[in-house]
């Protein structure tokens, strides 16, 4: 077999290049709008049970994590994958059930000891995440100390300033009854969401789409957020308590519908830069959180110079953690490790490896037919459109104080990013 000649080698390194540019421009979008997905919940009164807010929430998942893939490239490709690696279904439901359950356990952290404490704790996801890529899958192997020190040190100087800025902001919690309990809870999410990127990377490794893999991924979310609002409140007071707060669901759906878009974001992030870079690029969700809830509703209202400092520090740090992870690229080497973690999957699961090289490099394999939306997929959105038009009808806008000027500019840099981004990854990657 002859040699690659130096053209096809600087194509390859430009393509490899601009797929890492993509990977951290979508870290980066997927943060902001994963941020901006607690400001619809911010608007509903407090008084419901943290399960049946979940549960909401989860529903309006539901219908994004389904929609929105036929709407871009239609059900036909997300049945190829399935057929092509359907194995990977149960990794993905696996996923959706890991990411319940860790959601679940940040409210009875929250509940125990706040959020200043809680959030830092559970963002020791990022670690694990760095730690599961080298283990796994052959990221950061061959990227020599600058990479390292970049990645790591990135992560530790965002970690720490997402605990100023937790501290920062809620500084008013007292400690619930069982401390000991909320700080397990913290530590066992965090866990459960740096342990959930395995099934992630695996996926994307053996050549399967985003968009794919997110719908099957609901289905675990949905089965494991319902069994435990039906095991913790009963059938009778669950569905009591969602008939009274039939005038805030759609509220919470759409919170839950802002996250899935910050969520597929986070998908090609983890798919074009790995989970080591990905997961700590989507966690700046807590410093755009933070934005909204100073900026809008006001917060930090009436706190002292010393909390505002604070929060510029925090910011700050998270900043520079950000741009520390940025520059760390993958080199040449690293990508080849990627590469044969890839082909490994290709032989473990019998994958075609033309298939798999062209998915990692964000295209479409030789023969492979192009995405098509059918009638069904049109139903889909249509059906999911319905839903929330309906909640919408009968929704009622709590009265909760709001500075409609900062939320319209946080909207639209949102918007910016999401169109941004999104243009980019067409053109780049046709959304493969």
């Amino acid at each position: 077999m002859s040699a690659p000649s130096p053209v096809a080698d600087a194509n390859l390194s430009s393509r490899s290049r601009t797929l890492q540019l993509l990977g951290i421009f979508s870290g980066i979008t997927a943060g902001a709008w994963l941020g901006a997905a607690e400001a619809p919940t911010k608007l509903v009164t407090v008084g419901f049970s943290p399960m049946v807010i979940s549960l909401v929430m989860v529903m309006g998942v539901f219908l994004a994590r389904w929609s929105l893939p036929a709407l871009i490239l239609g059900t036909s490709s997300i049945r190829a994958d399935a057929s092509r690696a359907p194995h990977l279904i149960i990794w993905a439901i696996l996923a959706g059930c890991l990411w319940a359950v860790a959601n679940t356990l940040t409210v009875y952290a929250i509940r125990d000891i706040g959020l200043s404490i809680a959030f830092p704790l559970w963002n020791s996801n990022s670690l694990l995440g760095i730690l599961w890529g080298f283990l796994f899958f052959n990221e950061l192997r061959g990227a020599g100390l600058s990479r390292w020190l970049g990645v790591l040190g990135g992560t530790l100087v965002m970690c720490v300033g997402a605990a100023i800025l937790a501290i920062a902001s809620g500084g008013a919690h007292t400690a619930g009854a069982n401390p000991a309990h909320g700080i397990l809870a913290a530590l066992g999410a965090g866990a459960l969401w740096g342990t959930m990127y395995i099934p992630y990377r695996k996926a994307y490794l053996s050549g399967i789409n985003p968009l794919s893999f997110v719908t099957f991924f609901t289905i675990g979310e949905v089965a494991m957020m319902s069994a435990l609002s039906f095991g913790t409140l009963g059938a009778q007071q669950l569905f009591a308590e969602l008939h009274s707060a039939r005038g805030v669901i759609f509220w919470l759906m759409l919170g839950g519908f802002i996250w899935v878009i910050g969520d597929l974001f986070q998908q090609y992030a983890a798919k074009y830069v790995g989970i080591s870079r990905g997961i700590p690029l989507s966690n700046t969700n807590q410093l755009w959180g933070l934005l909204w809830g100073v900026l809008v509703f006001g917060e930090l209202h009436g706190r002292s110079a010393t909390t505002y400092s604070q929060v510029i520090g925090g910011s700050l740090l998270m900043i520079l953690g950000v741009g520390a992870i940025a520059f760390s690229s993958a080199t040449g080497q690293e990508s080849a490790q990627w590469r044969a973690a890839a082909q490994r999957e290709s032989v473990r699961y019998g994958i075609s490896s033309d298939f798999i090289e062209a998915r990692l490099d964000g295209r479409q394999s030789a023969g492979e037919s192009a995405p098509s939306r059918s009638l069904l997929d049109w139903c889909f959105v249509a059906l999911a459109t319905g839903v929330f038009i309906y909640f919408a009808c009968i929704a009622k806008v709590p009265n909760i104080p709001a500075n409609w000027g900062p939320a319209a500019l946080l909207a639209s840099l949102s918007l910016v990013l999401l169109v941004a981004c999104g243009v980019y990854l067409w053109r780049v990657t046709r959304f493969q």
